[in-house]
């Protein structure tokens, strides 16, 4: 695979997470209702394990390493750019109308858009750090051009993605029980991917214009994804409900992203 031209590995790399959440919203042509209570809970708990580890592993590591290597002290970077990345989410969470999967009541500024809109606008912005997250890895993976670099940008590809596929089920089934149809569902499940890789083609072109800011970036997509995680999906997973497959989930999505990172990269 490494003997492969690494620009079409990058393109494959972020195909393939957008490829997962189109494959997971089509789980709503094969449930005719929503997904059980338990199932929901190790879905959601397996991708916020899986986006944890990759913060750490995926991101932060890389972030602090690549700052001593041009002679800065690591850590600062890493801790203020993981906070910009969470103050931009807490941000978007204020100022953008929007509904969460589940809720009663819209968070953000007031505003005359239907619940379909609203709910689709919450997933948005749960995708967009990944796809950030992703870009910004193999921004970095092709200004170093090492087999190492790329393969942990791949790793953190395939983490992503296979979250993502439990992830698009959990988007499509609930638009479901919205009175829509499984086909506008499968859609909207589908669009709300689409996100991604438009996400991370801007993480790439950042990263290519801004190289010297690079752990900066790095650090900023993982203080986006740990927001989403704490802010969005344990809530959803009511993980604090004596939830043991929650719990189990989320450690499992945890080792299984720490285990691809190291051993790919």
């Amino acid at each position: 695979m490494w003997g492969m031209n690494p620009s079409l590995i990058t393109f494959l790399g972020i195909a393939f997470i957008f490829v997962c959440t189109t494959a997971g919203s089509a789980m709503v042509f094969f449930f005719k209702k929503e997904m059980n209570e338990k199932a929901k809970k190790i879905f959601l708990g397996f991708a916020a394990g899986v986006m944890i580890a990759a913060s750490v592993w995926g991101l932060l590591n890389p972030a602090i390493a690549q700052a001593e290597a041009t002679g800065s002290i690591g850590w600062i970077p890493a801790a203020f750019g993981f906070l910009g990345g969470g103050a931009f989410l807490l941000l978007m969470d204020i100022l953008l109308p929007h509904l969460h999967i589940g809720g009663d009541r819209p968070e953000g500024l007031k505003a005359s858009w239907n619940r379909t809109t609203m709910l689709v606008l919450a997933v948005a912005l749960h995708n967009i750090p990944e796809g950030l997250a992703v870009g910004f890895a193999f921004g970095l993976a092709l200004e170093l051009g090492t087999a190492p670099a790329l393969a942990a940008a791949v790793g953190l590809a395939i983490g992503i993605g296979l979250q993502n596929f439990p992830e698009g089920a959990a988007v499509s089934l609930p638009l479901k029980n919205e009175k829509l149809s499984s086909a506008k569902s499968f859609w909207l499940g589908t669009l709300t991917g689409a996100l991604e890789p438009v996400a991370a083609g801007i993480g790439l072109l950042l990263s290519a214009a801004l190289t010297a800011i690079m752990p900066w970036f790095l650090s900023f997509a993982a203080g986006a994804m740990i927001y989403v995680v704490v802010e969005e999906l344990i809530p959803e997973a009511h993980l604090g409900d004596h939830s043991n497959a929650g719990t189990i989930a989320v450690m499992i999505g945890f080792v299984m992203m720490m285990v691809l990172d190291v051993a790919l990269g």
